[in-house]
Formats: structure tokens, C-alpha cells, sequence
């Protein structure tokens, strides 16, 4: 009796693993294209039906959020291209800017204000800013973008008796930096940085102009001034098909 061949690790789709198909198509597809197994276009819907094991409309679904996440490009009548982009390294050291970390690779950098507001510290905030719980925190929700791409989507937190009126300064500079310059923090050092990775929000989805069940990379951490004291408490999210960290 013949053995029966087994199913290409591609075409063994999860149906009961929480994770949609076209999901787990488009990220399969990345995959390939990251391994150099496509070149430069995708092969046709119906040939990745058959190498997934699933019907055309949901191969469309995973090459739809591709080409909304900028992997993708497709042509009428002429086929699915890969945009070929080089990721931008950001590099996370001791003097991490946003600016500065792009330059080379970016014309044009930029920070945008989305939304502030003054809250009370939670115990997390509390102790990365050296404040007691419940004290007033200035919260930035900020959209970093390189020659008009979102970039990073981030959560800043500052000492609202210490930084009053930051989120002003910031909005008219779209830089950190110069508007720390304001209060006399001529320079500042990252003290601590946590990495890690996650499924995007709801949204950095939007904010980030990425697909539902995109990956963002995570880092949390800690900003001080030349004496040491805290001066900035973060959590920043980068697309993690746009964005490679480097740590130094």
C-alpha cells in the first residue's frame, strides 16, 4: 500500500488556533518573500489557493492586508509586485533620538501630537518618573513618521509640575528634544530599555496604517537628565515590517 504524502508545512493551515486564515496566509507570504523564495511578484491567486489549501477569496483577504501594510503592489492585469524597502535600523543606546537615529535614511523626520493629557501617575509610571502614586503626569500620545510614513506610534509620560505645558513645545517642535530644551535639559541619556513584541492595537492599527493582526515592536523605557533624575517614561511601538531595532 502506497504511503500517503504528506502536507506541505504551508498548506497544514491552523483553522482552530484563534488566528483568522488570511492572517496566517499574509504572514507566511512575508515569510517567503523574506526568504528570497519570491523574487518579485507573488505567484498567481490560484496557485497560492492551492499551495494553502484555501479558496481565492481568502488568498485575497491575506494579499489585500499585505499591500495595505506597503509589502504588496498590485497591478491590474499585470500581477501582485513586492515592494522592495529596506527596513530603517533604529538604533537603542545611550543617546537614542528619533531624528538622529533616521538620519541617512530618511529625508524627512518628523513627530506629530496626537492627544494629551494631565492624569495620576499609576504605580508603574509612578516609579519610573521617581513620583509618588497618584501624582499629575503629563501623557503625550505622539506619531513619529519618515518622508510620510508612520513609523512609531508612542506613550510619553512626564512630570506635569516639573513640565508644565510640554505637550505645546512639542507640538510646535515635533521633537522631544528641543522641547526638553525649554525647561533646561540640555541633554538626556535612556537609563533603561525593555524589548518586546505584540499584536497591534486597534489603534496603532489605524495610526500605523497596518492590517489587523500586524506585528509591533514594543520598547518601554526611561529617559534621565545629565544628573541622573527621571525625566521621560515611554512606551513606543514601531511596525515591525517597516522598523529593525538595533541595540548598542
Amino acid at each position: 500500500m502506497q504511503a500517503k504524502k504528506a502536507a506541505a508545512p504551508e498548506a497544514a493551515m491552523e483553522r482552530r488556533n484563534g488566528v483568522a486564515l488570511w492572517r496566517q496566509i499574509a504572514d507566511q507570504i512575508r515569510f517567503a518573500i523574506g526568504t528570497g523564495e519570491f523574487a518579485d511578484r507573488l505567484p498567481p491567486e490560484m496557485a497560492l489557493a492551492a499551495r494553502f489549501g484555501v479558496n481565492r477569496h481568502t488568498v485575497r483577504g491575506a494579499i489585500a492586508a499585505l499591500e495595505q501594510e506597503g509589502v504588496l503592489r498590485a497591478e491590474q492585469g499585470r500581477g501582485t509586485f513586492i515592494e522592495r524597502r529596506q527596513r530603517l535600523a533604529y538604533p537603542i543606546s545611550a543617546r537614542t533620538r528619533f531624528s538622529e537615529g533616521l538620519r541617512g535614511q530618511a529625508k524627512d523626520r518628523r513627530g506629530v501630537l496626537l492627544d494629551h493629557a494631565v492624569e495620576a501617575a499609576d504605580q508603574r509610571t509612578a516609579e519610573a518618573l521617581g513620583l509618588a502614586p497618584g501624582a499629575g503626569v503629563t501623557r503625550l500620545e505622539t506619531l513619529s513618521e519618515a518622508d510620510g510614513r508612520p513609523v512609531s506610534r508612542a506613550t510619553i509620560y512626564f512630570d506635569a509640575r516639573r513640565f508644565g505645558g510640554i505637550e505645546g513645545l512639542y507640538n510646535d517642535s515635533g521633537s522631544i528634544t528641543i522641547a526638553l530644551k525649554s525647561f533646561g535639559i540640555s541633554d538626556y541619556f535612556r537609563r533603561s530599555t525593555l524589548i518586546s513584541a505584540r499584536h497591534a492595537s486597534v489603534a496603532d492599527l489605524a495610526d500605523l496604517r497596518l492590517s489587523p493582526g500586524a506585528i509591533v515592536l514594543v520598547t518601554i523605557y526611561v529617559n534621565v537628565g545629565p544628573d541622573g533624575a527621571p525625566v521621560q517614561f515611554s512606551e513606543t511601538r514601531f511596525a515591525a515590517d517597516l522598523v529593525e531595532l538595533s541595540v548598542s
